[in-house]
């Protein structure tokens, strides 16, 4: 169960970070709420999962979804550059985290 929270505590950091784009620096109001929500709850099911897993593989795997999870959302639909070295970087991301689970133990 801790690896389920863990994963939707991942695409939620992928739902918050990419609202930031969208709350205009929190001047925006609904999209500034949205993305707090999202950080909280994000957090949250992070501190549960940490209950049972080591913490850094927790957050390396959050992390790890976020970042890629932001990047891969940033080149599809808001039309940021597709090279073949962020995409490259982004399958190491993917690596890393698929490693980070493998040897944890859990």
């Amino acid at each position: 169960m801790a690896w389920v929270l863990l994963v939707v505590a991942g695409l939620l950091e992928v739902g918050w970070s990419v609202g930031m784009k969208y709350t205009d620096g929190f001047t925006r109001p609904l999209p500034s709420v949205l993305t707090g929500a999202g950080i909280v709850a994000s957090m949250l099911l992070l501190s549960h999962a940490a209950r049972t897993l080591p913490i850094g593989t927790a957050y390396g795997v959050w992390v790890g979804i976020g970042a890629a999870g932001a990047a891969v959302f940033g080149m599809v639909v808001l039309g940021e550059p597709a090279t073949a070295a962020r995409i490259f970087f982004v399958c190491l991301l993917l690596v890393a985290v698929v490693g980070l689970k493998a040897t944890s133990g859990h």
